[in-house]
């Protein structure tokens, strides 16, 4: 039996300028440059054939960026960009900007004030707009904004959508509530997936074990179920905790724990069922 080439669901990639990458500590491990040879060195660690890139910054030049770095590695399967979907024109910017290889858009919901902002009107129009045009949305929320995902999802109405690193649960400091709760209520909405990504980083840097992981791995995979998931790095973030390898292996043992038989699906199957992509990845290396 072949086993489908595997796919990291989120990573992404930058040239470091601390003027636009205010997010990132001048001081921490990821603070520098990451590029498509650094990917393609982390993907060749776990065999992993294709990746998809997802953005990292809030300005007009991001999409160009990525999908240009997509023309030049092959990994790149599928880019996630940013627009300004409040905009009165988004529609027209999305047709100009449209490729095979630009999947879907994100915003950085969780770093906005408003914990109401997924539901502001411009915003929903802009997200219609993105679903009209078969694309998807990757929803990058905490437990303030999770809080209003169904009301948005019920406002938008149809569409494609995922919500990235499973809101981000306070692993750190063992914070359970309300984000709990919260994704309950959310996968309660049929047809939302889930990346488990990024959870490392919402540990403890230097001491997290993969124990710390359990309890909340457990709530995800129950409420969403294995056919609803797909993992992704969020490398390079995910090295400010562990390299490569270790956040690919710690979901991986997981899985093999508990639902071995959707391998497949959650390390690439449902991301490319997902993101419609138009290539398949190249063979695993």
């Amino acid at each position: 039996m072949t086993r489908t080439p595997r796919i990291d669901a989120h990573h992404h990639l930058w040239r470091y300028d601390p003027a636009t990458f205010g997010w990132i500590d001048p001081d921490s491990a990821i603070a520098r440059d990451y590029d498509t040879d650094a990917l393609a060195g982390a993907l060749a660690t776990r065999k992993i054939a294709g990746a998809i890139a997802v953005q990292a910054r809030q300005v007009s030049g991001e999409t160009r960026m990525l999908l240009d770095a997509a023309t030049h590695c092959t990994a790149i399967c599928g880019v996630v960009g940013w627009i300004d979907l409040r905009a009165g024109d988004v529609a027209e910017r999305m047709a100009v900007e449209a490729t095979p290889l630009l999947v879907g858009y994100r915003h950085v919901v969780q770093d906005e004030p408003d914990a109401d902002f997924l539901l502001g009107d411009a915003f929903v129009r802009g997200v219609r707009a993105l679903a009209k045009q078969g694309l998807s949305y990757d929803l990058l929320v905490d437990h303030r904004q999770l809080a209003t995902v169904p009301a948005f999802l019920d406002r938008v109405g149809e569409g494609r959508f995922v919500l990235d690193h499973a809101a981000k649960p306070a692993i750190a400091g063992g914070g359970w509530q309300p984000w709990a709760e919260r994704l309950k209520a959310a996968a309660a909405c049929e047809g939302l997936m889930c990346k488990v990504s990024g959870l490392v980083t919402e540990a403890d840097h230097a001491h997290w074990t993969a124990d710390d992981l359990d309890r909340y791995l457990d709530h995800v995979f129950a409420l969403f179920g294995p056919e609803r998931l797909m993992w992704g790095s969020d490398w390079p973030v995910c090295l400010l905790a562990a390299d490569y390898g270790a956040v690919h292996d710690v979901i991986a043992a997981y899985v093999a724990r508990h639902c071995p038989a959707a391998a497949d699906g959650i390390f690439g199957g449902h991301a490319r069922a997902f993101y419609k992509l138009a290539t398949e990845a190249a063979a695993s290396p």
